[in-house]
């Protein structure tokens, strides 16, 4: 018996940036992820927040064009202009 499994696919939201780098906290922000800096600071030091597949806990990494945040089964791509 063979079992078909769909595994859905991740909504991926692309922001542009000016600058050659964002910092992860403000990344979250410009992106309406998180509300607050607080609030994207607690849940970057919780560890729920992906940079590029891996758990991040540092707010201040800074993200270059191509860098991908995952938050909350969300996908946010850095794009340079």
């Amino acid at each position: 018996m063979k079992i078909k499994v769909r595994v859905k696919q991740k909504p991926v939201v692309v922001k542009k940036t000016d600058t050659p780098f964002i910092r992860l906290d403000s990344f979250l922000k410009l992106c309406d992820a998180v509300q607050t800096g607080g609030h994207a600071k607690l849940i970057i030091q919780n560890g729920e927040v992906r940079v590029n597949g891996e758990i991040c806990t540092q707010r201040g990494r800074k993200l270059r064009p191509g860098d991908e945040a995952e938050f909350n089964k969300i996908i946010y791509k850095v794009d340079a202009s």
